[in-house]
């Protein structure tokens, strides 16, 4: 290569390498880096109707309107379900899009592409456990870890239908706590060195297994790669045991009564709660996947309590996080795989009416981490058939988390077989939520 064209790569590389140089400047310089955020997912398993939360018909007729009446949330002109108590009142808090739409009726299909950002390529069953694509906690793991010795995906008290992270590998599969953190006895399990083992014996043992492995691994490394996923999960668990700031996110009975009580004494309620407690910590994804929302019979019984157990918890939890000055930092995010019908029908054998399955609509609530607060992004045609306006897909709405969890939507992964695939099917963001 020519001396005049080396010079000029080189001048290049320093010029082009200005963004990451003026960081690390700024860093040098003392400037504060950006805050670290995080995500809280809850997850309403079986698709919870958007008419009986967030987006009520109440000039439609009767069959299409059900049971409860609209009431006026705190920005003018907007009307949530007589269910949404709670939020209403703090809807300059939070934002609500009604207008995400797809095209996947079922729950596995559904699932997945709202918990990945890309649809299924081949048909599923509904009741399917679906992974094609890795899920936005398991992304986020693998993209930025976490703290402490902790886990940095965690999921209460079961991980989702498509939760997993398909070709990342099994250390980035969330960390799942199912344990009732409303227990008197809760602890959470395999993260302490059992009593009967000395600190010195254990540290003897993972010092003869790291010998071990160097062993297999120098004289045959094909013998040793099988395990690598196995070894990795058992370094994860040292570190977690190990570290004093991790085990201290667990101990949720260290929370004063009045904050255990506010959340509810229930085991959505102190999950929610522990999972305040996890991205206090530092854990940067926890998802609560809360079923029990696939209601295609007993709807309006089942929205009287659960409905209004559920709303008053994430109210608390918005409230709370505000109050602690960390809800700049923390997205909040309330959604399921779809929406319901418009039409109320009543299954055979059922004596109650109910709605069925409905993805041309469904509504998602949003919360901190930068989202313009106070808005209603989109809309529905006056009977809550389909999105009609700003109308967004699973994709747009998973590049937002990761816009706002400084993760590139537009990144191309590698499956193990080398296969490059796009992190979501379109890395166009919401922008109204930015």
């Amino acid at each position: 290569m020519p001396r005049r064209d080396c010079l000029k790569l080189g001048l290049g590389a320093l010029l082009g390498g200005g963004f990451v140089d003026a960081l690390r400047l700024r860093a040098f310089a003392g400037e504060p880096a950006a805050p670290k955020t995080s995500c809280i997912l809850i997850w309403l398993d079986g698709g919870p109707s958007h008419f009986e939360t967030f987006d009520p018909k109440p000039d439609a007729p009767a069959e299409i309107r059900g049971e409860f009446d609209a009431i006026q949330t705190k920005i003018p002109g907007v009307m949530f379900s007589e269910n949404m108590t709670r939020l209403a009142a703090i809807t300059d808090k939070l934002a609500i899009v009604r207008s995400v739409c797809h095209n996947q009726n079922n729950h596995g299909a559904g699932n997945h592409y709202m918990m990945t950002g890309a649809p299924t390529r081949i048909p599923v069953s509904c009741g399917a456990f679906v992974s094609f694509h890795p899920s936005m906690g398991s992304v986020v793991s693998a993209e930025r870890g976490a703290p402490h010795g902790l886990p940095p995906y965690f999921s209460l008290p079961s991980i989702t239908r498509s939760g997993g992270p398909n070709f990342l590998g099994a250390r980035h599969a969330p960390f799942v706590v199912s344990d009732d953190p409303n227990s008197d006895s809760f602890r959470v399990r395999d993260v302490t060195i059992p009593a009967e083992l000395e600190d010195t014996r254990a540290a003897g043992r993972r010092d003869i297994r790291a010998r071990l492995d160097r062993f297999v691994r120098f004289h045959d490394r094909a013998a040793g790669d099988p395990v690598v996923g196995i070894d990795e999960n058992f370094q994860q668990a040292v570190s977690l045991m190990a570290s004093a700031a991790a085990q201290k996110a667990f101990e949720i009975h260290r929370e004063p009564e009045q904050v255990r009580n506010a959340y509810g004494r229930s085991g959505l309620g102190q999950r929610v709660l522990l999972a305040r407690r996890l991205v206090e910590a530092g854990v940067p994804f926890v998802t609560l996947n809360e079923g029990g929302w696939d209601h295609h019979a007993d709807i309006f019984p089942a929205f009287r309590k659960q409905g209004q157990q559920f709303e008053a918890v994430v109210a608390t939890l918005i409230e709370d996080l505000a109050q602690r000055g960390l809800l700049d930092t923390t997205l909040v995010l309330v959604m399921g795989e779809f929406g319901r019908t418009p039409k109320i029908t009543t299954l055979a054998g059922s004596k109650t009416p109910g709605r069925d399955h409905w993805s041309s609509a469904l509504s998602v609530l949003v919360a901190g981490c930068g989202t313009p607060p106070g808005q209603v992004v989109g809309a529905t045609d006056s009977r809550g058939y389909a999105a009609i306006e700003k109308i967004y897909g699973p994709e747009n709405l998973v590049s937002t988390v990761y816009t706002k969890l400084g993760i590139n939507p537009d990144k191309i992964l590698y499956a193990g077989n080398g296969r490059p695939t796009h992190l979501v099917s379109d890395s166009r963001p919401i922008g109204e939520l930015l």
